[in-house]
């Protein structure tokens, strides 16, 4: 997943632009912004937007603080 993902680790802010570059441990999520396909979207486009969700809880449950 593409987008904007800002994390606080070790007291700096780290900025990523994949989702899978995230490590697996920081202190705080600072800003979750993905990509969102242009309309008309696809079934498959459909399928991705569905896991946004789960991917945020997901870097939520990876916080330290």
């Amino acid at each position: 997943m593409q987008g904007k993902f800002v994390i606080l680790k070790d007291g700096k802010l780290c900025e990523y632009d994949n989702f899978l570059k995230i490590p697996q441990v920081f202190e705080n999520l600072i800003a979750f912004e993905p990509i969102y396909p242009e309309e008309p979207h696809t079934e498959e486009e459909h399928d991705l937007i569905a896991t946004y969700n789960d991917k945020l809880k997901e870097l939520l449950k990876r916080e330290t603080r």
